[in-house]
């Protein structure tokens, strides 16, 4: 048994050579026909749903025929991509629990408010995306604005996904990293392409179900081997003394107590508020899937089902970077200081994988982690091609196409985008993790963006050219904010009151800032410029809009009192890991 081996648990599958620069596992032929009936799968849903997607309703809505229980396991799993996987669980073995507030305060509060507040305008006003809504609201110029900047964020998630699966692919099996890009991407783009939006949904649930069965071998191993959660606790205070790992609000007081170096202010509105509102209300990559369902209650309530099971996600992703912490008998790095022969935060999942699976399990586990990466990349390219041919191709380029040509037009701009993708894959090497890059094109793009659909669906004194003035000054102070704390460290105080904050601290106070930018900018805009009629406002701002009554329903049967249930369940857990 080699060294290498050794330090990752003595696993009869695991072939690290000296210095760890080769692939951690062999795989059994078990392992590979697990692998292989994967893809076939996935590909084989794509052709045979093929011929249900014959219309634009169809291929960029899936005809608005999905269940609550589909389109709430389809709006979590296109969440639950490789990103998460890898990118929380090196996150939590950086900064330890603090990163499961992004799975509780980063979401479960949005998700509700999405389900009651948000929906009932996305549903009612039948719109085919956000920036759809835009137009409605504001007119051309600012849902042009939000239509290419949310393509430019997809393009880039799009990326990131790419390049979290090629880190799988390269750290487990050894494989060539622009290899493992093309293959899992050209898969992705075929099922997409053929099948639309009611491919990536079908697919999705059963990655969802892929996902939990194999990801859940690492905590359920790793619990048994640490003896239960004090002991992975002990084990982690042994192994780093003097550092707070496993409290979520104890050490928030002040800054320097936690190694994030962020204060609860950040978490709570930086993240609770800006960051996480706006990304589960208005990226169109998760709200696509909760428009598609059948009826307004079916889309109320598909976001309260994601909810419960995105309370449990920590189990998953942050519970394994924990137990790196807790296990590993050498130390990760930040992905930009990772010197040769040394592992990044961001492989701590496929590290831990390989200390605990064997043939079969092994198998199982990859599988898992490659249909991470299939819902990420399908959720992002079906939300791009959608967004390009009903936002932006449509209305600026070619009004009066029939409907066959758009659908052939979303197939098409489905391949470009990805071939686009694929280059932007490699910027990721240039940050720290993979979340350290994800959240900071959300403050560019979500946080500005939330801003400016709020206000328009609460305010009906909002105007056309204050959305479009607050959307840009909030993208652009975004931006230069970013630019200033990542070029200058001695600028970070400026924004974070802290000058040690860490990237992901510097996320939180980045998008809380352009939010209030977007604010500003927008009432001030309004206030000197000319309201647009209420009769033009029905349906699009609150008070104004007609929303079905559920009041002849038994109160199980409400979304409201689930919504309920979940918010009492989300602070249960706040008070547990306290």
């Amino acid at each position: 048994m080699s060294f290498g081996a050794q330090l990752l648990g003595g696993h009869p599958a695991i072939v690290l050579a000296a210095g760890l620069t080769s692939k951690i596992i062999s795989l059994r032929p078990v392992d590979l026909a697990i692998i292989t009936l994967y893809f076939i799968s996935v590909l084989g849903i794509g052709f045979y749903l093929k011929k249900y997607a014959g219309t634009g309703e169809d291929f960029f809505v899936a005809g608005r025929k999905m269940t609550a229980w589909v389109a709430g396991l389809a709006f979590i799993s296109a969440n639950l991509g490789s990103l998460e996987l890898l990118g929380w669980a090196g996150n939590a073995y950086q900064y330890g629990i603090l990163a499961a507030h992004w799975y509780w305060v980063g979401a479960i509060p949005a998700m509700l408010f999405l389900a009651i507040v948000m929906i009932p305008f996305y549903y009612i006003c039948r719109t085919h995306s956000v920036p759809g809504y835009l137009e409605l609201r504001y007119g051309h110029a600012t849902s042009g604005l939000s239509a290419i900047t949310f393509a430019v964020m997809t393009i880039l998630m799009s990326g990131v996904n790419m390049y979290a699966m090629a880190v799988v692919m390269q750290v487990i099996l050894g494989w060539n990293i622009h290899f493992s890009i093309w293959v899992s991407s050209l898969t992705v783009g075929i099922y997409v392409a053929l099948g639309g939006l009611y491919s990536a949904i079908f697919n999705e649930v059963i990655q969802f179900f892929l996902i939990w069965l194999g990801a859940l071998l690492i905590p359920i191993l790793g619990m048994i081997e640490t003896h239960g959660w004090a002991g992975m606790v002990a084990r982690i205070q042994h192994n780093f003394p003097g550092q707070n790992y496993t409290h979520m609000w104890g050490p928030m007081v002040h800054a320097a107590d936690n190694p994030m170096g962020v204060q609860w202010v950040a978490i709570v509105f930086g993240l609770g508020a800006v960051l996480s509102m706006g990304y589960w209300t208005t990226d169109f990559l998760v709200v696509q899937r909760v428009i598609a369902a059948k009826d307004i209650r079916a889309a109320k309530t598909a976001p309260i089902i994601g909810a419960f099971f995105k309370m449990a996600v920590p189990l998953i992703v942050i519970l394994p970077g924990l137990l790196g912490r807790a296990v590993l008998p050498f130390h990760l790095y930040p992905e930009n200081l990772a010197k040769p022969g040394q592992h990044t935060y961001d492989q701590v999942l496929p590290l831990m994988l390989a200390r605990y699976c064997g043939p079969g399990l092994l198998g199982l586990g990859i599988t898992a982690l490659i249909a991470g990466f299939m819902s990420g990349m399908a959720g992002n390219i079906s939300a791009f091609a959608t967004v390009w041919t009903y936002d932006l191709y449509r209305p600026f380029i070619k009004k009066d196409a029939t409907d066959r040509h758009y659908v052939a037009m979303g197939r098409w701009c489905t391949m470009i985008g990805l071939l686009v993708s694929i280059a932007a894959a490699y910027i990721v090497t240039h940050f720290g993790s993979l979340m350290d890059y994800v959240q900071a094109l959300f403050g560019f793009f979500i946080a500005p963006l939330f801003g400016t659909v709020i206000l328009g669906m609460l305010w009906k004194r909002a105007t056309k050219q204050a959305g479009f003035w607050g959307l840009l000054a909030g993208i652009s102070s975004s931006v230069a904010i970013f630019t200033l704390m990542h070029n200058s460290p001695t600028r970070v105080a400026w924004f974070t009151f802290y000058a040690k904050a860490q990237p992901l601290a510097q996320d939180m106070w980045q998008a809380l800032w352009s939010f209030v930018v977007v604010v500003v900018v927008t009432v001030a805009v309004s206030l000197a410029t000319e309201p647009r009629p209420v009769g033009e406002l029905r349906g699009l701002v609150m008070g104004l809009t007609e929303v079905p009554s559920e009041g002849h329903l038994p109160w199980v049967r409400r979304p409201v009192f689930w919504a309920g249930v979940c918010f009492a369940v989300f602070l249960v857990l706040q008070w547990i890991f306290r």
